[in-house]
């Protein structure tokens, strides 16, 4: 007998809530049948779990029905039906369509009123009724972009106009000075350089002060690499200041990038080895610039090194250079020697445009000029440039949503005691398609084109490789115009891991051989993010349009993205 007691009662415990919370139903009905229809398409919430919830949905519905012009409208009392059902009845009465509101044009610019409604007097402007309270928000908020954070709006005086419509008084409560930045405080990261705040931001003191905007630009601080917000921006007002705080982190932005490739020479039948090594020092002086060194030896016996420097605003200026050293040495035909000067200009944190110089100086280092197609020359281009970044900080294995790099370059050519003119145009550009949180599609164009009356073999463009049409020697392809496309398929099986597919296209021409072909890359990849850096495994095989499928002509790159 105790044994059943006990049971019963641990019965009781466990199910007494299932047994005594019930669900309770509401139901609210209108004055009439079209009443009704009107609140049951509010789609208001039928069943609720106690006697409050209730209460807060009609209180709910009767808030939703006035701004819908319903501003007469009338609620009974709320009657229980039985121990699980509710109703209660609203007298919608008559709704009310428009609003005439009136206002003094002395504390408001008609542009901000002409924005959100199309009619517009000196004294006053329609609006529809259920669009009073956003209207007021979006003034307000106009207002406060002027400088006065602190304004305050408010309908008075309202009344019944007609049958169909309201009117009343716009009372607008601000300061008469406008609030301006005196001074900007950067917390955590004091060294970050300011030049960034008053050109890449273009937040500066004396300017004047508004919160949106400032949140919205200092949120492109996570598109540098060298830094990044901890947090919102903070306000301190005084009487007679306004104290702007940013709070920022120093990241790490260095990065050492290398990739080791092999694969089968076909004529020896031996395996070969080639890669490069990428250095990038950026912000190391606290002054935005940015470092870059490359040294790449290639299958074919062909070496290349690259040293870029960029400084940023110089002299506080919105002005930056950018200067290239570029040594390409083929075997024992040929050196090139490529230097560049440029000018940049910032436009804003996306776009960016160059202006400034190129020069190339080629030598033949055949003792005996065996080849035609090698000769000494000279070059002096003048270039111009755009480039745009669409970054996507949220992802670590992609942080570059989209990018375009387009250079067109025009000069002429010595050679001997010749000279010709020539035009070099490039394009790089570059696309992720997210299709949900895993699924993307990568697409990738690159081309370029070398314009001139005649070429030799040292001036031509050279593509191929792990950065170009996967499954080809690294720059083993020379020609006088190229178009490449490259598509990838990734898969992300986490934020830290990515497996990928390879489909590479290309098209190129070569004046001097009177060649044209077609080539394709097929293949695999996936990637691993860890402490170390990025690592990245490509395996592609190469082909052109009339070659049978070999598996000897694969190729398999390593690669590793350090940040330091």
């Amino acid at each position: 007998m105790q044994k059943a007691s006990f049971l019963l009662l641990i019965i009781y415990i466990l199910f007494s809530s299932e047994l005594f919370c019930q669900n309770l139903h509401l139901k609210i009905n209108g004055n009439n049948e079209f009443e009704t229809s009107t609140i049951d398409s509010l789609n208001y919430l039928k069943i609720h779990k106690d006697y409050t919830s209730i209460t807060h949905e009609v209180d709910s519905i009767q808030k939703r029905l006035f701004k819908m012009g319903y501003i007469e409208n009338r609620l009974n009392k709320i009657i229980k039906i039985n121990d699980s059902s509710f109703k209660t009845q609203i007298h919608l009465k008559k709704k009310f369509n428009n609003i005439y509101i009136y206002y003094d044009k002395t504390t408001i610019e008609r542009r901000f009123l002409e924005a959100v409604s199309e009619k517009v007097f000196d004294d006053y402007f329609e609006l529809e009724f259920s669009k009073t309270e956003s209207t007021l928000n979006f003034i307000n908020s106009k207002i406060s972009e002027e400088g006065l954070p602190f304004s305050k709006l408010r309908l008075t005086n309202i009344k019944i106009k007609d049958t169909s419509n309201l009117s009343a008084n716009l009372i607008i409560e601000s300061d008469t000075k406008k609030r301006i930045i005196s001074d900007i405080i950067i917390k955590g990261y004091e060294k970050f350089p300011r030049s960034y705040l008053k050109h890449y931001l273009k937040i500066k003191p004396a300017q004047v002060f508004d919160l949106t905007k400032i949140k919205n630009k200092t949120n492109q601080l996570n598109n540098l690499r060298f830094a990044k917000e901890l947090k919102p921006p903070e306000v301190l007002f005084s009487k007679d200041s306004t104290t702007l705080y940013l709070y920022l982190e120093k990241a790490k932005s260095n990065s050492f990038d290398g990739f080791l490739g092999f694969g089968t020479n076909e004529e020896t039948n031996k395996l070969e080895f080639d890669g490069y090594l990428n250095l990038n020092l950026t912000n190391n002086l606290n002054f935005g610039e940015s470092f870059k060194l490359l040294y790449k030896s290639d299958e074919n016996d062909q070496k290349t090194f690259q040293a870029d420097l960029t400084l940023p605003y110089l002299f506080k200026s919105p002005i930056g250079v950018d200067l290239l050293l570029r040594i390409f040495k083929k075997d024992s035909s040929f050196t090139t020697v490529n230097q560049a000067l440029k000018l940049h200009y910032q436009i804003n944190p996306k776009h960016k445009i160059y202006a400034g110089l190129l020069s190339t100086e080629s030598n033949n280092l055949l003792t005996e000029n065996t080849s035609l197609t090698i000769s000494d020359y000279k070059t002096q281009y003048y270039t111009l440039a755009y480039e745009f970044i669409k970054p996507q900080p949220y992802n670590l294995l992609f942080p570059i949503n989209s990018k375009l790099y387009l250079e067109t370059n025009f000069g002429e050519r010595k050679s001997l005691n010749t000279q010709e003119k020539q035009d070099h145009v490039s394009i790089d550009v570059f696309k992720i398609f997210n299709l949900n949180r895993k699924n993307s599609v990568f697409l990738r164009l690159n081309g370029a084109s070398l314009n001139s009356n005649t070429y030799f073999e040292n001036e031509l463009l050279r593509f191929g490789g792990i950065n170009s049409i996967r499954g080809f020697e690294e720059n083993s392809l020379f020609s006088s115009l190229f178009g490449l496309i490259n598509t990838e398929y990734r898969y992300q099986l986490n934020n830290s891991i990515y497996v990928h597919s390879i489909i590479d296209a290309a098209y190129f021409e070569n004046k001097i051989s009177n060649a044209k072909e077609k080539l394709f890359g097929y293949g695999f990849g996936f990637g691993i993010l860890t402490q170390a850096g990025l690592f990245k495994f490509n395996y592609a095989n190469g082909k052109n349009e009339n070659q049978k499928f070999k598996l000897s002509n694969s190729k398999i790159h390593l690669s590793l993205i350090a940040n330091f």
